[in-house]
C-alpha cells in the first residue's frame, strides 16, 4: 500500500501501529534515502563476515526486510527478530511464511526484552526512538550479549555539529522526499508527528556511545546527508 498518512491532519505522534505498518515498506523505501541498497550492503557485510550457523538478531525488525534478506543469502543463519508493534510482527510472520524462511520473533520493548547471546547484533533506526536516559544503557547491554568477537550494526538518522550545514542538510532531505512523491504539507506533518519521538544524535556521539559500552573499533560504512549506518567491533 502506497503511504498517504500524513495527508491528513496530525491527530497524535509518530507510532508504529496498524496504519503505519499497512504502509510501511512503501514509507521505508520513499523516506529512507538508499534504503534499499543500505540494506543490500548490510547483508553482504554481515555475510563475508559472519562464521557459520552465526546468530543474528535484529532489534526492532518492522516488517523483517533484512531478516528475509539475510535468510536468502545464507541458509545456515539463526535468525531473530524483536519488535513492540503487535502489526509490524504480524506482517513479518506472514512474509516469513510466505517465503519458506524460519524467522523467530519476539514482541518486547528493548528495555524489558530478555536479551540472549547472539554473533550479530543489528539496529536499523530504532535507536533514534529510544529515549537518550536509556539509549546508553541499552547499548550497553547489547555488548554485554554479544559473542567474543561479535558485531554491531546500527542505521540512524544523524545530527551535524554545525547548525548551520544541519538546517541545510535537512533542507536537502526534504527536497528528496518530495522527489519521491510526497507533499509538503505531509513532510511538515510527519516531522510535527516525530518531534521529541525521533531523537537523533550526531555522529560522534553515536561513536561514543558505541565506545563507552565497550566496543574497540567503530566503522562507518554508509552515509548520506542526515543518514548513517555505523558497525561496531567487540
Amino acid at each position: 500500500m502506497k503511504d498517504d498518512i500524513f495527508k491528513k491532519p496530525l491527530e497524535k505522534q509518530f507510532e508504529f501501529d496498524k496504519s503505519v505498518a499497512s504502509v510501511f515498506d512503501d514509507m521505508v523505501l520513499r523516506s529512507i534515502p538508499f534504503y534499499d541498497k543500505n540494506l543490500k550492503l548490510i547483508v553482504d557485510f554481515i555475510s563475508l563476515f559472519a562464521k557459520q550457523n552465526a546468530k543474528i538478531c535484529d532489534l526492532g525488525c518492522s516488517t523483517a526486510n533484512l531478516l528475509l534478506a539475510l535468510g536468502e543469502k545464507r541458509k545456515d543463519f539463526i535468525l531473530s527478530g524483536v519488535d513492540n508493534a503487535d502489526a509490524m510482527l504480524e506482517i513479518a510472520k506472514n512474509k516469513s511464511n510466505a517465503f519458506g524462511i524460519k524467522l523467530q520473533f519476539f514482541n518486547a520493548n528493548l528495555d524489558e526484552f530478555e536479551f540472549f547471546k547472539n554473533d550479530i547484533f543489528i539496529a536499523n533506526y530504532t535507536l533514534q526512538f529510544i529515549r537518550p536516559p536509556k539509549r546508553q544503557e541499552l547499548v550497553n547491554k547489547i555488548y554485554e550479549y554479544l559473542n567474543e568477537n561479535g558485531i554491531f550494526i546500527i542505521s540512524e538518522k544523524i545530527l551535524y555539529e554545525d547548525a548551520k550545514i544541519s538546517k541545510k542538510m535537512i533542507e536537502i532531505y526534504e527536497n528528496y522526499k518530495e522527489e519521491q512523491g510526497y507533499s509538503k504539507i505531509e513532510i511538515s506533518t510527519k516531522r510535527e508527528a516525530l518531534e521529541n519521538v525521533l531523537i537523533p544524535y550526531t555522529e560522534s556521539e553515536n561513536i561514543t556511545m558505541l565506545k563507552n559500552a565497550g566496543f574497540k573499533k567503530v566503522e562507518s560504512i554508509f552515509k548520506w546527508v542526515n543518514f548513517e549506518t555505523f558497525v561496531a567491533f567487540k
